[in-house]
């Protein structure tokens, strides 16, 4: 009883810590210039999946690897199929033509990397390297193209997405922001400890593998962050922070959450001959669907959705 308890406050403060994360982070973002479109594909994505980080290299540190690869491959699933989903039932999604030509092939080219990778049954430390390399290199990328757009444009644009009015000076405003975003890490850190202990326990209780648990009750756990943002975006007709949300988040896990949960991980990450067989190529479908849904008039109806 204890054990479940932790695992919900794990799971409550996953989800609050990622919100005061994502919050300052994006008040932040908008002091450097990023658009809504890069800020939903890098700030916002990577501030949602904090709990997949946390969650995955606790894992994959304390040696359960099975719930590191489970909870990426999982979240990927879910934001796509779930995430999407749900926001285009609510309201059709409208596409930008940089996520259809650029960023949706490249989180396509990060899924088939890492099955690849994944093929000899093992993800390593070399592995895992390349993979976080790659995360750099995607953000350096989208952080100097997001900085062309012009201030003021940048400034009316977040406006509308968050409804509020962005103050990108001020040194109390930048300390309350940090303060946040620090709160956030932490409450984020603690809540990944419990949550991954009492998934072991559950796990173990109910006969079930890690890999499922992983797969199933934390992927969807730490992508609540995720939904709920997308959620709230395309209610407040931002679909820019809605969809990027959901590639940004993607390639962040791949990249980002499983490189660095390989690196350290004592003996890498070792993937399970059922996530090969079935559930990466579902990861991989779900990716590559997203193509000609998106190619469609440049938008996700609301029968797509569903």
């Amino acid at each position: 009883m204890v054990t479940f308890f932790l695992f919900l406050v794990g799971a409550a403060l996953l989800v609050f810590g990622a919100e005061w994360l994502v919050r300052g982070s994006s008040r932040l973002a908008i002091i450097i210039g990023l658009s809504p479109l890069v800020i939903g594909l890098t700030v916002v994505a990577f501030g949602t999946s904090a709990p997949e980080l946390a969650v995955s290299v606790r894992a994959a540190w304390s040696g359960n690897p099975d719930i590191a690869l489970g909870n990426v491959v999982g979240s990927n699933i879910c934001n796509v199929l779930l995430l999407l989903g749900l926001s285009a039932l609510i309201a059709p999604l409208v596409v930008a033509q940089q996520l259809i030509r650029l960023d949706v092939p490249i989180m396509i080219g990060a899924s088939l990397l890492l099955y690849g990778l994944a093929f000899d049954g093992h993800i390593g430390r070399w592995d895992g390297l390349l993979l976080f390399s790659g995360i750099l290199a995607y953000t350096t990328f989208a952080v100097i193209k997001g900085r062309q757009e012009q201030q003021a444009a940048v400034t009316q644009e977040y406006d509308q997405a968050f409804s509020v009015t962005p103050r990108p000076s001020g040194a109390m405003a930048v300390m309350h922001n940090v303060a946040m975003v620090i709160i956030g890490l932490g409450m984020l850190v603690v809540g990944a400890h419990w949550l991954v202990d009492g998934a072991v326990v559950v796990a173990r209780w109910l006969g079930v593998s890690e890999l499922v648990i992983g797969l199933s009750i934390v992927a969807v756990g730490t992508s609540l962050p995720e939904i709920a943002t997308s959620i709230i975006a395309t209610l407040r007709g931002e679909r820019d922070i809605a969809v990027g949300n959901v590639v940004g988040s993607n390639l962040f896990n791949i990249l980002a959450v499983l490189g660095l949960a390989s690196l350290v991980s004592p003996d890498g990450v070792a993937v399970a001959p059922a996530a090969l067989r079935f559930d990466l190529p579902v990861m991989i479908g779900a990716a590559v669907a997203c193509l000609p849904i998106f190619f469609t008039g440049n938008r996700m109806a609301r029968w797509e959705g569903a």
